[in-house]
């Protein structure tokens, strides 16, 4: 599991930036919602020259608040506050696509990063159920999962599992 009170020091961090990763500490709450994060919509890479992996939050435009939400538990881990996303159509026209915010890069993070995005020692290049993701599973969560991916409907609660493989889906049963 991550080291929920640790911290690293990196040659490679800019100047600016030291003082804020040196102090920079995951709390249960904020792994959590990671966790269930990544579990639904969030999204984790280290750049092409990067050492470090960040997370990416971006929910849709009727999703501000859950947005903000999420930033609110996160936002010692971003420098900016949530920007509205802007895409083109094919006529050029610009319109309003998501909220998203992304933290820092970080060791941290990259811990987590490696859990979900590695199997058996190499990067997959998508999201992954981890082995042991049963120690991670809380009431927290679980409850940002549904948020991110799931449904209410004939009294059941149904949770997308489809960018999962097969055989990672059954760990999660």
């Amino acid at each position: 599991m991550v080291n929920i009170v640790g911290s690293y020091t990196t040659k490679y961090w800019h100047k600016n930036l030291i003082p804020v990763k040196t102090k920079m500490r995951l709390t249960k709450e904020q792994y959590a919602l990671i966790v269930g994060t990544l579990l639904g919509d969030g999204t984790m890479r280290i750049g092409k020259n990067a050492r470090n992996a960040n997370l990416k939050i971006e929910q849709g435009l009727e999703q501000k608040e859950y947005t903000k939400y999420k930033y609110s538990i996160l936002k010692d881990l971003v420098l900016t506050e949530p920007k509205m996303s802007l895409r083109y159509d094919t006529q050029g026209n610009r319109y309003a696509k998501s909220w998203w915010f992304r933290t820092v890069r970080h060791p941290l993070l990259t811990e987590i990063y490696n859990r979900f995005y590695t199997g058996n020692g190499y990067r997959t290049g998508r999201k992954i159920v981890p082995l042991n993701i049963i120690q991670d599973l809380s009431p927290q969560v679980l409850a940002v999962w549904i948020m991110d991916d799931g449904s209410f409907n004939g009294g059941i609660i149904d949770i997308s599992t489809y960018s999962f493989a097969q055989d990672e889906i059954l760990i999660l049963e």
